[in-house]
């Protein structure tokens, strides 16, 4: 299409809803959420996506038949991808490796080619998200690097949207607001816009511990960064494009918290958010309850839960992180991800078909099912059970479990201890645990891997 024809889709871009918290703990204050999430492209980056991409068109750094290329942690990269497919555009992005799968299919839905790197290395290291996009724009002819720790547009969607959109929602009556920090485009925009038209206004920064920036805004100084599990905010750096003239409260969440804070959200309000909205409300939140005189606050749903159905809204990846609790035996017992007494066992019957025993491991991500008959434990099941059985004729799918299933099982005491479950898991089997009082789950060879990587922290 031609580059002057504005895609509609665009014009949904801002002007998002502002819906007050109302049935968690604000203190004496009033506390409101700009639902970002309501974007077209379901995050606060749409903003800058278009912000970027048509500065570029303007200034004649992106011609048609040109390549966008950016480092995202993914939101960016959709704003951008949304924009950019729209306009014609061939869109290349580098994502770190901890991103959702969510992010990652919706980018790769939208056409964009998605280079995933490390995300356990910093500036200078090759694999560096950063670095990789810089030297991909490089290699690429009629490439435009939006680069958005360095680009001017991404505050000035800010300032000239973000901003005005939520002075106006308030009524002109507002206190402060409560921002993360990847680029760092959200705080300078709303710094500046704010600085004219409200000075007094206060920015609270909720920063993930392990990132540097809470001790830089306190100190002017920083350690080594540590890590963190939570998207799209807390960096290992200053971002050139930061301001931090106007930020008066900094508050370090943990991963715990932020989770925690999203899934409240979700359950409390109704409000679908990922994890760095869970930063954003705790820090919020902490605001709120400390102050002694009321106050009108606003904070971001920066973008929409169903980003992070396969973690934050996945207690098995929950508790595989160790930010979900589940009770501590001291034994074998912990090792199991999926426990009977949880109700979380994955499991089929005798009775059940071999398709159905398929597709269960399909859904779960799993090698291997237990098979329970009124709660008892008669048989295990997995893939090389199945490919056994059904290779010849695949008509045999609809046969029964029971026919496939091996019965000879062997069990381990919860209170058998590693070296013994390292013996049967050396001998390739998977570890059947259970006792008088009956069958508590299985642990594998990557339970057993999960475990001592949380050890290790």
């Amino acid at each position: 299409m031609p580059l002057h024809e504005r895609p509609a889709v665009l014009d949904l871009i801002g002007n998002t809803p502002m819906v007050p918290i109302t049935r968690m703990d604000t203190g004496s204050c009033e506390l409101f959420l700009k639902l970002e999430s309501q974007n077209p492209g379901g995050s606060i980056k749409d903003r800058i996506g278009r912000s970027m991409i048509e500065t570029a068109e303007r200034d004649g750094r992106l011609k048609e038949g040109g390549t966008v290329i950016e480092a995202t942690a993914g939101n960016t990269g959709l704003g951008l991808a949304l924009v950019a497919r729209a306009k014609g555009y061939r869109v290349v992005l580098v994502v770190p490796d901890k991103m959702s799968t969510e992010k990652v299919l919706h980018l790769k839905a939208l056409g964009a080619q998605v280079h995933i790197t490390r995300s356990d290395v910093g500036k200078g290291h090759p694999e560096y998200y950063q670095d990789y996009a810089a030297r991909l724009a490089k290699e690429t002819p009629g490439a435009f690097y939006s680069d958005q720790f360095n680009n001017p547009a991404n505050p000035l969607a800010h300032e000239t949207s973000t901003g005005p959109e939520i002075w106006a929602q308030c009524g002109h009556d507002l206190d402060a607001i409560v921002v993360g920090v990847g680029s760092a485009g959200t705080l300078t925009g709303l710094t500046r816009f704010f600085r004219r038209v409200h000075p007094p206004l206060a920015f609270v920064l909720a920063d993930p511990v392990g990132s540097i920036l809470c001790d830089y805004v306190q100190t002017g100084k920083y350690g080594a960064a540590g890590s963190w599990t939570v998207e799209g905010i807390g960096e290992d750096f200053v971002p050139p494009i930061a301001d931090f003239s106007s930020v008066k409260h900094v508050y370090s969440i943990s991963d715990e918290d932020s989770f925690a804070t999203a899934r409240t959200l979700l359950k409390t309000e109704g409000i679908s958010a990922g994890s760095s909205t869970g930063t954003l409300l705790a820090a919020a939140l902490r605001f709120c309850r400390s102050q002694a005189q009321a106050k009108r606050v606003v904070t971001f749903a920066c973008d929409t839960g169903t980003r992070y159905l396969s973690k934050l809204y996945n207690d098995a990846w929950m508790i595989d992180e160790g930010l979900l609790a589940q009770r501590q035996y001291g034994d074998l017992r912990d090792l199991i991800a999926r426990r009977v007494e949880d109700g979380r066992v994955i499991h089929v019957n005798s009775q059940d078909t071999l398709l159905t025993a398929f597709q269960r491991m399909r859904l779960a991500d799993v090698q291997q099912l237990p098979v329970l008959d009124g709660g008892e434990l008669v048989g295990v099941i997995d893939e090389s059970d199945l490919l056994l059985h059904v290779q010849e004729d695949a008509s045999r799918y609809a046969d029964p479990v029971r026919t496939a299933m091996s019965t000879a099982l062997q069990t381990l005491a919860p209170e058998a201890g590693l070296p013994a479950l390292r013996r049967v898991l050396d001998s390739g089997l998977v570890a059947i645990v259970a006792d008088a009082s009956g069958f508590h789950g299985l642990i594998t060879r990557f339970d057993l891997l999960n475990h001592l990587r949380k050890a290790r922290r």
